[in-house]
């Protein structure tokens, strides 16, 4: 297997937002257990991922949530910046905790219709559930057009009750 020198630190940043609604609403959902995904040195001739597991946890009585991504890159694109030119990846995004994969979330499109059995805010969370996972996958086409060197990029979350 082929390898480059890329050092990637991917960033996620979380957000509390109830699109058009009061303030008092987007205080219904929050997301915790967000953190730094490092890949280190990777090799360039296949897909690598990294998967976290969250907390989503909800105020309302159905629990019902959506999910809007943003990335750091030109128009909210999810890239890495770094050496060379942007460095594409995917977020995917599924409603149950321990999980590889889940659904691609759109950059600025609303993943809609998630739920969470965590109801009540602080308490579900600070007792270490987990109700979520959030998936970076890298792809192998993209790592093999990558200069060597380090990569970082921010993507923002941004969940909203429904």
């Amino acid at each position: 297997m082929r390898r480059r020198a890329l050092a990637l630190l991917a960033p996620v940043g979380a957000g509390l937002a109830a699109f058009g609604a009061s303030p008092a609403a987007a205080q219904q959902v929050q997301i915790t257990r967000l953190g730094d995904y490092a890949f280190g040195l990777v090799g360039v001739d296949q897909d690598i991922s990294s998967s976290r597991s969250l907390c989503v946890s909800a105020a309302n009585l159905t629990g019902r949530y959506s999910v809007t991504a943003s990335g750091s890159g030109a128009g909210q694109a999810f890239t890495l910046a770094g050496a060379g030119a942007p460095l594409p990846f995917e977020a995917q995004w599924s409603g149950s905790a321990g999980q590889t994969s889940g659904t691609a979330l759109v950059p600025g499109v609303a993943l809609t219709g998630q739920t969470t059995t965590l109801l009540g805010l602080n308490l579900s969370c600070a007792l270490g559930n987990d109700s979520a996972s959030l998936t970076i996958v890298l792809r192998a086409t993209a790592l093999g057009r990558a200069t060597a060197g380090a990569y970082s990029g921010t993507l923002t979350l941004l969940i909203a009750a429904e």
